[in-house]
């Protein structure tokens, strides 16, 4: 498929500062990720960890918090993996559900996509 940069404001939930950035799109990539010292600059709380299997097959373990993304024109929290120094900061699957955007591989942009709702719930009231 190829891979292509968009543009995204990252910022904290809890103090406002913003940072933009050019990531990559890798929907072969699980959750998104930025290098350590730009969220920890963004004062970005570590909330969790995840293992991660890297391209050779080795697994890591990284820290993730909560990041506000600005992409598209839309404003949501999505989980974010503390990259190491020096890595490229990168827009991952799960990001790109939350916002429901799907990769146009042709033209190289994202693009909306209708979500999924697989499970009819019946509404209580209609029983």
């Amino acid at each position: 498929m190829g891979t292509f940069r968009e543009k995204v404001k990252a910022s904290n939930p809890a103090n406002g500062r913003f940072k933009e950035l050019e990531a990559v799109v890798d929907k072969g990539a699980t959750y998104s990720q930025i290098p350590a010292p730009i969220l920890d600059g963004l004062g970005i709380e570590r909330k969790t960890k995840r293992k991660l299997k890297v391209a050779t097959g080795e697994v890591i373990v990284r820290d993730a918090g909560i990041v506000l993304f600005n992409l598209k024109g839309e404003i949501l929290p999505t989980l974010v993996i503390f990259g190491d120094s020096g890595s490229e900061p990168l827009i991952g699957a799960v990001t790109l559900e939350e916002f429901g955007l799907g990769i146009d591989p042709v033209n190289k942009i994202l693009v909306p996509v209708p979500e999924l709702m697989l499970l009819m719930i019946k509404p209580k009231h209609l029983d």
